[in-house]
């Protein structure tokens, strides 16, 4: 008899114009939660900018934000200090900088600091990785915050080492090797704006390695990589280029009913989208919710109205019900089910 875990991501395609900055929610007290946003050259417009994002960091309640593009690090930690219990943290002296923002009073940070750093590495990464290792309730994460090289024709050329996805294909391979040999076994989360597509042909994605790991490894925005446009990080092309990464150790905990993988639109709560374009970022943030320490079980979901599009595997794959392992059902209410197969 198979067993089934499943969990239902809600990928909103609702319009909340009526409601305002100040509706926005994300964190809660009980879960793990971490943020990823690229705030296109903080601070954009200002204090105008500085001024939403405060709203922003504060309503959201995230235990941990992963920044990039920090233009102005002297206004985010005036921003920061006005936000009770959180603090930020600075490593990169490169332009457009990685920064962390975490609630001090949830996590406690253990160390923090660059990957790459040499002259060797520039190629591949542009802004060296910035990893930060926290204890949250009893258990210790490692963050690791990127922000990949930009733009290319969409090809990847493996004999050209100054072509754009070849570059990130090299970021993509130094960071699952650095994992594997110094993180293994560690509970991991790798987040940031990596500038390409997930759903890319083997052949030409450079996050193929990571994907075919499905023992190691997932990407946990792939629904939304594979869902509807509307709910992209980064509307204006439209593309979904920013994205979360979970080491095996966490998996358990994904799947958990509480647990959560959102690109939160935060210009449905603004008047539009040029609003939060002009004012804020091109790109929207990308948060996960993790329900730390559930013990897997069966679920009961009641069905509501809707039919089924399609069933993808992680390598986003259309396959049927009776495949093993992790599958994703997309239906034509903007849902998405997370199932696993377990026996």
């Amino acid at each position: 008899m198979k067993k089934i875990l499943f969990l239902t991501l809600i990928l909103s395609t609702t319009l909340v114009k009526s409601q305002n900055l100040n509706d926005l929610s994300f964190g809660t007290e009980s879960n793990f939660e971490v943020i990823s946003w690229n705030i296109e050259w903080f601070p954009k417009n200002g204090t105008t900018t500085a001024n939403y994002v405060e709203t922003i960091l504060t309503n959201l309640q995230a235990d941990v934000y992963a920044l990039q593009e920090i233009d102005d690090t002297t206004l985010l930690k005036s921003v920061v200090a006005n936000i009770p219990g959180y603090e930020c943290h600075f490593v990169s002296s490169y332009y457009g900088g990685l920064a962390y923002v975490y609630n001090a009073n949830t996590v406690t940070v253990n160390n923090k600091y660059e990957i790459y750093t040499s002259q060797p590495y520039w190629s591949a990464f542009p802004r060296s990785p910035q990893v930060l290792e926290l204890t949250f309730e009893g258990k210790d994460y490692v963050i690791i915050n990127n922000h990949f090289k930009c733009c290319g024709d969409g090809t990847l050329n493996t004999n050209d080492s100054n072509d754009e996805e070849m570059r990130r294909l090299s970021a993509v391979t130094l960071l699952k090797q650095y994992i594997d040999s110094l993180f293994a076994n560690k509970r991991v989360v790798l987040v940031g704006d990596l500038n390409d597509i997930l759903t890319d042909f083997p052949n030409n994605n450079v996050f193929q390695s990571i994907i075919d790991d499905t023992v190691n490894y997932m990407f946990t925005d792939l629904p939304i990589a594979l869902g509807n446009q509307i709910d992209f990080s980064y509307p204006s092309w439209p593309s979904h280029l920013d994205h979360i990464l979970i080491t095996k150790e966490l998996f358990d905990d994904f799947s958990a009913p509480n647990s959560e993988i959102r690109c939160i639109r935060i210009d449905d709560y603004m008047s539009n989208w040029n609003e939060y374009d002009n004012n804020i970022s091109d790109h929207r943030p990308v948060g996960i919710k993790l329900e730390v320490g559930n013990i897997n079980s069966e679920i009961e979901v009641e069905e509501k109205s809707k039919n089924l599009l399609k069933i993808v595997d992680v390598l986003a794959r259309e396959v049927n019900e009776n495949t093993k392992g992790l599958l994703f059902y997309i239906y034509d209410n903007g849902t998405v089910e997370k199932k696993i197969i377990l026996k």
